[in-house]
């Protein structure tokens, strides 16, 4: 089932996709009830280092993953998902 959405095909919704060549690393098209919205998230020029835990303790602290949990909505919650 795949979408095309401006242009771009997407393998569904709310599956992020890498966008090679873009401003941002991935792309995801949300989908919550009725509302569809295109979500770029991610600096293409670093990398993940999720393995190491005193980083992905400090990401998710300083991007509040697991106190407020965000919207699908948001690039936030896309980006903490990811870790």
């Amino acid at each position: 089932m795949a979408i095309t959405y401006r242009g771009e095909r997407f393998a569904g919704y709310n599956k992020p996709k890498r966008t090679p060549g873009k401003s941002k690393k991935f792309a995801v098209l949300a989908k919550v009830g009725e509302t569809i919205k295109l979500i770029r998230f991610g600096d293409p020029k670093m990398t993940i280092k999720k393995d190491q835990p005193a980083r992905r303790k400090s990401f998710r602290a300083r991007h509040k993953c697991d106190t407020n949990p965000p919207s699908k909505l948001t690039a936030r919650y896309w980006s903490c998902k990811k870790w």
